[in-house]
């Protein structure tokens, strides 16, 4: 609805400066009082059936009953409205709920910039610069909390029941504890959906990563839903692969060969990186199995003697890297090169750098989860070529697609 020209001019005929329309006493602070003022009348009238003053017979015994002041913080301060009362305290108004300290739409400036990695105090001081709103950083937590419940319900939701591929991973937090600050494991599972989109499936936390613990996720997964998944994609967690085949005994595990060129590189100076991973690539690039045998002998020829631990590592693992080379090219590159827990591990790791540690769990889980709705909105489109990888999922794993 547009606003009459005659008004806004009527409005601005004293104006000299933007301190007259945005300051702390402005026309807009002022207009939004109005507003919402006439708004908890329009909200009243409607809740008891008639208009204030009305001495005509009334369909309740319900009456208006005064008003009660309440200061609220505004994206133009703080201000004091007066809010309507009724004798049965039956009235509930909508646009400033009761026990509500906050016009609609500041508790989403809090979580906006919380799910950005802002602490509290950072938030707090952000508010008051742009919006002259002090605002204590207890409150700024009381407000965060709010998810929890979204939390908890998106911890439970069900799955699908196939997933072509999951993986999983765990980063770390330092987190206090009895009084020490002691690191805990964050548990993911990343799925690529038959659609060939992300979908993080779930969060946990733990001391350490285990595969004791990966065995209690999985079978959480199981029971909410998920009865097969084609390919995990691991770290190089001893016992994970017999963890995952325990509760989805024809899962095929690949260790992740992003993660086995990370570690590699570990022991390699920043000078002979590039080289190094230059000649890896030739291993997991390569198209057969014996060809990778192959690359993996000429690597150990060129770095064995500066880096044996190098070709020794992927030789120790090699029963877990084969699988690699039995996938056609389009499934190599979904489980390869979309890189897609460690681009999320980044996103979310790029949140929590201004942690130094986090006062518990629930605070951490709360920051992940608020980083994931910002994160995910990028989820929107499959990986690459995935029509073709499906083709060759549908080929290589007969009747175990839901197509």
């Amino acid at each position: 609805m547009a606003i009459p020209k005659k008004m806004i001019e009527e409005l601005l005929k004293d104006y000299k400066g933007p301190e007259d329309l945005i300051g702390e006493d402005g026309l807009l602070k002022q207009l939004t009082k109005a507003l919402v003022e006439q708004a908890l009348q329009a909200e009243i009238k409607q809740n008891l059936g008639y208009e204030k003053n009305d001495k005509t017979e009334k369909a309740t015994q319900n009456r208006r009953n005064g008003s009660t002041s309440k200061t609220v913080r505004t994206e133009q301060g703080l201000m004091d409205l007066e809010i309507p009362r009724d004798r049965n305290s039956e009235f509930e108004p909508k646009i400033i709920p009761k026990h509500k300290r906050e016009f609609k739409g500041f508790d989403g400036k809090i979580l906006s910039m919380y799910a950005r990695g802002m602490s509290e105090r950072e938030i707090a001081e952000h508010l008051k610069e742009i919006y002259n709103t002090d605002v204590s950083p207890e409150f700024i937590s009381s407000v965060t909390d709010s998810v929890l419940e979204y939390l908890e319900e998106w911890k439970n939701r069900e799955l699908e029941s196939v997933y072509p591929i999951v993986f999983l991973d765990a980063i770390f937090a330092k987190i206090r504890d009895n009084g020490h600050v002691v690191k805990k494991a964050i548990y993911m599972a990343l799925a690529i959906n038959l659609e060939g989109k992300k979908e993080l499936l779930g969060l946990w936390i733990d001391q350490n990563e285990g595969a004791k613990f990966w065995l209690g996720i999985l079978n959480e997964l199981k029971n909410r839903g998920v009865s097969d998944i084609l390919i995990a994609a691991v770290d190089g967690l001893t016992g994970f692969p017999e963890a995952i085949n325990a509760v989805f005994p024809k899962t095929t595990v690949q260790l992740c060969i992003v993660h086995m060129v990370r570690n590699s590189l570990k022991i390699v100076p920043y000078k002979n990186r590039k080289a190094v991973v230059f000649d890896l690539k030739k291993i997991y690039c390569a198209p057969t199995e014996e060809s990778a045998l192959k690359a993996l002998e000429e690597f150990g020829s060129v770095w064995d003697g500066r880096y044996a631990m190098i070709s020794k590592s992927w030789r120790n693992r090699w029963t877990e890297i084969a699988p690699f080379f039995a996938f056609p090219p389009d499934i190599r590159k979904a489980i390869y090169t979309t890189n897609a827990i460690e681009s999320l591990n980044y996103s979310i790791k790029k949140v929590m750098k201004n942690k130094l540690s986090f006062p518990n769990s629930e605070s951490v889980m709360k920051l992940i989860f608020m980083a994931l709705q910002n994160i995910s909105k990028k989820w929107t489109m499959p990986i690459r070529d995935w029509g073709q990888a499906l083709n060759q999922f549908d080929i290589m794993f007969e009747g175990r697609l839901p197509l």
